[in-house]
């Protein structure tokens, strides 16, 4: 169990203030299918297909329905985005395209959709500009399409690249405010790519192109975590961001929060008998908070395991993909 000196309260940098507001997430991570259609080389997701954490479920619609409501009641001016991501495709969702309409247009907030842009046909891009979500964010890891194959296990550049192309185009003969970006997670194989596609992204007219560092998926990526382990063994460690930042609404429909927790290990609560405004403000994430503070995680194991914790960056830590958006929203 990881227990190191507490964090000096004096410091007062690990709280509450600016977009991080104690009364409802400034994020709300919408992880609305356990289904993939590839088998990423540095995503957990192929291993987590083969394990007993896995159903292949989908997220039940109506707490999708539960969600906005609860944004549009008690989040205006405190959540910055719902974000539809994490451990699965989400346009995979049968329901998803309905889903992320809803959230666009009955939160009240901004709404964007993270995809590795397989599936983003004709019809289904348009749609989702239809719809008027705010931001599309497209993963695709290389500028080559070797790369690419051997990265994205199941893709092909081609077809991904095609997709955005068009997707640009629409969005620029259309003059809609949807905002495209693709990224890039730095690894070993494509690390020799990164100039070329950040220039080719820009040259495309990508609204901005990220370049993501490789984490370990809280422990699930068993190398790189034992490397990442080992590398902090001299390190003071500070409270991880998101206890203060976001929660997840998972497929299985509970509450939880850890954006990378492929084994349920950030359970909450089962929201069908909760809300986000209560679990928010409650107990646990009173306890977790605490925790982080301290460097004290005897009743918290999951975050005392996880090497990722100097992986989140704090708004006054530097840029962050929130900063990203909060541009967005300001233009």
């Amino acid at each position: 169990m990881t227990t190191i000196n507490p964090i000096s309260s004096s410091e007062g940098k690990y709280d509450f203030g600016g977009r991080l507001t104690a009364d409802f997430p400034s994020q709300i991570l919408m992880d609305i299918t356990e289904i993939c259609n590839l088998a990423c080389t540095h995503c957990p997701h192929p291993t987590f297909a083969k394990s007993e954490h896995y159903e292949g479920r989908h997220l039940d619609p109506a707490l999708n329905d539960k969600m906005v409501e609860e944004v549009r009641l008690h989040g205006q001016g405190k959540t910055q985005y719902i974000r539809y991501a994490a451990n699965g495709e989400p346009l995979a969702h049968p329901n998803g395209y309905d889903m992320i309409e809803a959230a666009v247009k009955h939160s009240g907030v901004y709404v964007t959709l993270t995809t590795n842009g397989k599936i983003m046909n004709e019809k289904r891009t348009q749609r989702l500009l239809d719809a008027g979500v705010h931001l599309i964010d497209i993963s695709i890891d290389a500028f080559k399409p070797e790369t690419y194959a051997k990265i994205r296990v199941k893709g092909d550049l081609n077809i991904t690249q095609t997709n955005v192309i068009r997707l640009l185009q629409w969005v620029r003969e259309s003059k809609a405010s949807t905002k495209v970006v693709v990224s890039f997670v730095e690894q070993p194989s494509n690390r020799h790519e990164i100039d070329d596609f950040e220039r080719y992204w820009k040259d495309q007219g990508a609204d901005f192109v990220i370049i993501r560092r490789l984490h370990s998926c809280s422990g699930a990526v068993v190398e790189l975590a034992d490397m990442r382990r080992q590398a902090q063994k001299q390190q003071q460690r500070r409270p991880c961001l998101y206890p203060w930042e976001r929660m997840v609404v998972n497929a299985r429909g509970d509450l939880a929060f850890c954006p990378s927790d492929w084994v349920h290990g950030s359970y909450v609560a089962d929201y069908r008998k909760t809300s986000i405004y209560e679990t928010w403000q409650g107990e646990f994430y009173q306890a977790l908070r605490s925790a982080h503070l301290s460097n004290n995680y005897a009743k918290h194991s999951f975050c005392g395991a996880c090497p990722d914790w100097e992986s989140t960056r704090w708004p006054h830590q530097g840029r962050s993909y929130a900063d990203m958006v909060e541009e967005f929203i300001g233009n």
